[in-house]
């Protein structure tokens, strides 16, 4: 009698978890998405911190407004498969303990998708070390440095630079010297931390040698105004210096070497190498010209560009940044919320923070952006754009390429050599929305 009774029990139990099985697998999207922080299925948001104020924000503290402005420009026009791309911008006014407990904000409180544009190589060394985003699986996308130590699948799994590397940035600047210096007196200003250090490493790989070398400790560079660094430089003889410093710093040497009456051929790092960051610190636009200078990105002068010209266009009606003047930094951000939007349609409708690492170690090496040279996304490697085109500033202070004409280096962190580069970059979209 009771075997007779729990058999249709028993078959209606069945049944149920047949009708529930059934259901969940006709739901996966929503399903996947109930399971992610940071997504929706009308959004998705990441966060960024960023000196937006301290000494280190002239320049940089337009980077993200203008990577926001570009995203802004993308959800009017539908956004990523119907979500809208958020970034919350925190300011850490480049202290280490400030971007750790900002970083801690946008993960616990804010429940961020992913960090997307976090810059400063002390900054994002100590949010891995103290947070360990890759551990928790949190995308941790275009980081703006050029830090080579970043680039390490295994022990940061999801973090992916943006910058090429200082050791890249150090051997292709080592091969300018070489090539248009020879038999001169050279001497180098760099910043005394893994940045500076990394980009030594990499003009020791190129074989070289300084008459004198100065650092400096990072946020130090408005007192005493590297007075000493300069005079030693002026002492030595230099007739070549290198400026491995952020914007500040480099802008506090040219005009303190200006006083002293020095004035050697500069040569800006990348880094703090904005035109116009400079000229707001002060620094006249007669002080720089002449000086030589890097970029993986086109000229900011180089209206026939294509993606400068639509950036141009997109930031004057939808950057809300306190200072939307066009120049590098803008055009990075604006190339940083571009490759973002790129990556998130590389990982399909179906979001998720693992799906997202996978498309850019896929797919990321083939991203149509406005990076002249390729960025070196794969499995085995996170670093980002791989090289460099050399220019001189004019007298209105703009970057432009020697001859007019963009010659590419490319090379690695190792021990590989310094080559022109052969690489096509991809058409631009039309109107600058991705659609791969």
């Amino acid at each position: 009698m009771s075997r007779i009774t729990r058999t249709p029990r028993l078959i209606a139990a069945v049944a149920a978890v047949a009708v529930v099985g059934l259901a969940l697998a006709t739901v996966p999207a929503q399903a996947t998405l109930r399971n992610e922080v940071g997504v929706t299925d009308s959004s998705v948001t990441f966060g960024i911190t960023v000196p937006m104020s301290g000494i280190a924000a002239p320049g940089y503290n337009k980077v993200a407004p203008a990577a926001q402005g570009y995203l802004d420009y993308i959800n009017e026009n539908g956004g990523v498969f119907g979500r809208k791309v958020t970034l919350k911008i925190e300011d850490d006014r480049y202290a280490p303990a400030t971007a750790v407990s900002k970083t801690n904000k946008l993960i616990l409180k804010d429940k961020v998708f992913g960090l997307a544009g976090s810059l400063g190589t002390a900054t994002h060394l100590a949010v891995l070390k103290s947070i360990n985003p890759g551990k928790r699986g949190i995308p941790d996308l275009f980081v703006s440095t050029g830090y080579s130590g970043f680039d390490n699948p295994k022990k940061y799994p999801t973090t992916f630079t943006y910058l090429p590397s200082y050791v890249m940035e150090g051997k292709i600047v080592g091969k300018l010297l070489a090539s248009k210096f020879p038999g001169k007196k050279i001497a180098i200003l760099y910043q005394d931390d893994d940045y500076g250090r990394d980009g030594l490493a990499g003009f020791k790989s190129a074989g070289t040698t300084f008459v004198s070398s100065k650092g400096y400790a990072s946020g130090s560079q408005s007192s005493p105004g590297l007075g000493a660094q300069i005079t030693a430089f002026k002492a030595a003889g230099a007739d070549v210096v290198v400026l491995f410093g952020v914007s500040s710093a480099n802008g506090i040497a040219i005009a303190t070497a200006a006083k002293l009456g020095f004035a050697p051929q500069w040569i800006l790092g990348s880094v703090g190498g904005d035109a116009t960051t400079l000229k707001a610190l002060g620094i006249p636009a007669a002080l720089l010209n002449g000086a030589m200078g890097a970029s993986f990105l086109p000229s900011t002068s180089d209206d026939k560009d294509p993606y400068v010209a639509k950036f141009k266009e997109i930031n004057e009606k939808y950057n809300k940044g306190k200072d939307k003047t066009w120049d590098n930094n803008i055009l990075v951000g604006m190339n940083m919320g571009m490759t973002l939007v790129t990556a998130l349609r590389a990982a399909g409708k179906n979001l998720t923070r693992a799906g997202l690492v996978k498309a850019l170690e896929a797919k990321g090496g083939t991203f149509a952006t406005a990076g002249l040279v390729p960025l070196g996304y794969s499995a085995t490697s996170h670093a980002g754009y791989t090289g460099y085109w050399f220019g001189a500033y004019d007298a209105a202070g703009n970057l432009v390429p020697d001859g007019g004409k963009y010659t590419i280096y490319t090379t690695d962190s190792g021990s590989g050599a310094v080559v022109t580069s052969t690489y096509v970059r991809p058409a631009m979209p039309a109107n600058a929305i991705p659609n791969n």
